[in-house]
């Protein structure tokens, strides 16, 4: 279904416009009329179904089971929605906003986030067919991995009190048994759930769409500059420092991980090491500015801050053990 909204700037930039999406600003114009229709799409989509739910049916035991004796089992939930989803981590934040309006715990969220972007079916076909079944089942457990530790370390040093008010509020909301019971002790018609919904839909919305658009258009002037064989040319020895680095030349950038997968294609098959391919793909698809300016609206300074580092140190660390474990896969 998403592949409407690629035809759709396809449609309006060569056709419309008649730009070349061969050309720089053909590239990065369409870039931006898809992700951005696309985040709207999933943020009003996805918040008012989720509203909707949440006003017809039962979430408390939902919530229950993925907060009480279950909850590891919950991060392991959230981090394999987040793996066979096909978002990226801009497109993952309506989800997450969703996730928070219904009391699920944040640590169990942030794993939906964190592996989200990180792992693709793409991304997972590419490996298979280049690296074979075991490096590409390494590659998702890892990924996965990440996701899940990174919830249980959020949610143990309670990561919601950093949350934006209106985003704490909401789960607050969502986590009030008494509010929940009383919603659902009562018999709400159609148009009382879906005036729920709308009204939790628009004040979301009007909060973070123009966001949307600074985030993504940053991201769409910088996409497609990727310098590949720049990256080749200097990381391309191993040497330990190559990871860090890497790491640190994604965040500027900005791709989703099926637009990265050319990019990781061409560097590996010019030979840059697995691990610092990986760990500069990881970078740019899930910590990229575009991505954290989004984040902003959601989190204080100080939970982004702490979600940051923690990704930078866990892409280093995979490029180092991917590197180290290539020589015997």
């Amino acid at each position: 279904m998403l592949e409407i909204f690629t035809d759709f700037s396809t449609w309006l930039v060569v056709d419309i416009f008649g730009l070349s999406k061969e050309t720089k600003l053909g590239d990065a114009l369409h870039f931006f009329i898809e992700d951005t229709t696309k985040i709207f799409f999933l943020l009003l989509v996805m918040i008012y179904l989720i509203a909707l739910i949440r006003a017809s049916m039962n979430v408390e035991r939902v919530r229950d089971y993925l907060a009480g004796k279950h909850k590891g089992v919950g991060y392991i939930l959230g981090s394999s929605f987040g793996a066979i989803t096909p978002f990226c981590s801009c497109s993952s934040i309506p989800v997450f906003l969703g996730f928070t309006s219904a009391g699920i715990p944040v640590g169990i969220t942030m794993s939906f986030l964190i592996t989200s972007p990180l792992i693709n079916e793409v991304a997972v076909l590419l490996l298979l067919s280049l690296l074979g079944w075991k490096f590409t089942l390494i590659y998702v457990l890892v990924g996965m991995s990440v996701g899940i530790l990174g919830g249980v370390f959020l949610d143990a040093i309670r990561a919601e009190r950093w949350l934006q008010s209106f985003a704490a509020k909401a789960l607050e909301r969502g986590q009030n048994t008494s509010i929940v019971k009383a919603k659902n002790s009562t018999t709400l018609s159609l148009k009382e759930r879906h005036t729920f919904a709308k009204e939790e839909m628009l004040e979301i919305f009007g909060r973070v769409w123009k966001w949307v658009i600074i985030g993504v258009g940053l991201g769409s002037a910088l996409h497609g500059f990727v310098p590949d064989g720049w990256i080749q040319e200097h990381l391309g020895d191993g040497q330990w420092w190559s990871v860090p680095s890497a790491v640190l030349l994604g965040i500027p950038l900005y791709s989703n991980a099926t637009g990265v997968i050319p990019v990781m294609e061409s560097l590996i098959t010019q030979g840059l090491p697995i691990g610092t391919t990986l760990a500069f793909c990881m970078s740019t698809v899930a910590a990229s500015f575009p991505e954290f300016i989004l984040l902003k609206q959601v989190m204080q300074w100080r939970l982004l801050a702490i979600l940051f580092v923690l990704l930078l140190v866990a892409f280093t660390l995979l490029g180092w053990i991917f590197n180290f474990l290539t020589p015997f896969i």
